[in-house]
């Protein structure tokens, strides 16, 4: 039985139970002679009783009325509403909207029903977005392995057919050969890579590096390889010799390569050139790598560090690529609590910034003798826990404060 016909059953007994236990009262005063027959009252006084019986009735009609209206639009329209949005639940509909304006408990019912359906629908999307973001990724792959492995494949077959017949030939096939390994191994690599961004598992293993040293080594290997692949590294340090930072650097030179690997990839001039520059930004270092590729247009920068992200699709898919490099690049610059951003010019070139917080000597010092007295005092080893988050709160508000003005600063200046 359903609650309206419950409701309306006991508002109806409410009626008539009261009724009867009236009549029952009148009957037995009249059998046990209470009061003289109801005959031998005079008739006002039968009038009288008459009217007060109707009366009687009519309020008890009225005021079971006026609840079941009251039951009805408090209780039963709720209820009915939340009834069918779980229906369009059932049938997979989570677009819909259910309005509550109430402040009881059935209408806090119903706001925690729609917390539920708008929660269910970002997870809906979620996974949407997923498995299109997977089949994106299938897609790029089988492309990427199916590139270097044909190249592998058809220089092989020439080395084994003879057609390189002279010693130089065959240093140059094998080349070819190599720098196609070496791609597919920058694939699987990011792959891994991009698991374990999935479940933020990324491995750090942070260290007080030396800016000049660290990156110059950087420079160097990349000057060999940019060589050989036709291209040319300028490298320009404009910070002090004992500047310091505190990062991982396999993490950081990752970042460095896959940037670089970009700016060849979508490179479109027959001599591709790289600069390099590492600028004092404060209590941070500021590191660009600049391109002459074909550049990027303003509609399309917000979104390059988007995984599967391509500004041209179709230029996307004759280069290769995952799609997730500059995905990468910016969860690993986020990690290290720096700011990543690019700017770029379409026919000139592209220029990606990053930058990085510059490790502190002066105050580091009397944080290692605070640490190795707070290992005797619980009470003071928590304080400094509770004032580190702290800081590492207010640190990352203001490299983001700092990275948005020098934004707006770099854009207009840069080009």
């Amino acid at each position: 039985m359903k609650l309206r016909t419950k409701m309306f059953w006991t508002f109806l007994a409410l009626i008539l139970l009261p009724v009867l236990l009236m009549l029952v009262v009148l009957a037995l005063i009249t059998r046990f002679h209470l009061i003289e027959e109801l005959s031998e009252l005079t008739p006002p006084y039968q009038q009288m009783l008459l009217q007060l019986f109707i009366m009687i009735v009519l309020v008890l009609i009225v005021t079971a009325v006026i609840l079941i209206s009251w039951l009805n639009s408090q209780i039963i329209r709720p209820l009915s509403t939340l009834q069918k949005a779980t229906q369009e639940i059932k049938s997979g509909n989570l677009d819909f909207q259910l309005e509550v304006t109430g402040k009881d408990e059935i209408s806090d019912l119903c706001r925690a029903f729609e917390e539920m359906r708008v929660r269910l629908k970002q997870t809906a999307e979620e996974k949407m977005q997923y498995d299109q973001d997977s089949k994106v990724l299938i897609s790029n792959i089988s492309h990427d392995l199916k590139t270097p492995l044909t190249t592998i494949k058809g220089y092989c077959e020439g080395i084994l057919d003879g057609v390189a017949s002279s010693p130089e030939k065959i240093m140059k096939y094998v080349r070819t050969i190599y720098n196609k390994a070496s791609d597919m191994q920058n694939l699987i690599e990011e792959l891994t890579i991009y698991s374990k961004i999935d479940t933020n598992r990324i491995p750090y293993n942070f260290e007080r590096i030396n800016v000049k040293s660290y990156f110059s080594d950087c420079a160097d290997e990349l000057a060999t390889e940019l060589t050989a692949r036709g291209a040319e590294l300028n490298y320009s340090n404009y910070v002090p010799d004992d500047t310091e930072i505190i990062g991982d650097g396999e993490q950081l030179k990752r970042v460095i390569n896959n940037i670089i690997s970009n700016s060849l990839k979508y490179s479109d001039k027959k001599k591709t050139l790289i600069a390099m520059r590492l600028r004092d930004a404060g209590d941070e270092i500021r590191v660009e790598i600049e391109d002459n590729g074909r550049g990027i247009a303003a509609k399309d920068i917000p979104y390059i560090f988007d995984r599967f992200y391509r500004a041209d699709a179709s230029r996307g898919s004759s280069t290769g690529g995952s799609g997730i490099g500059l995905s990468i690049v910016k969860k690993i610059i986020d990690d290290h609590g720096g700011r990543i951003w690019a700017t770029s010019k379409e026919g000139t070139g592209t220029i990606m910034h990053f930058q990085l917080r510059k490790y502190q000597e002066h105050t580091a010092e009397p944080e290692k003798a605070e640490e190795a007295s707070a290992e005797e005092n619980p009470k003071k080893r928590d304080g400094m826990r509770r004032r580190d988050a702290a800081r590492q709160s207010r640190r990352g508000k203001t490299a983001g404060s700092a990275g948005r003005r020098m934004t707006e600063d770099e854009h207009n200046s840069d080009y």
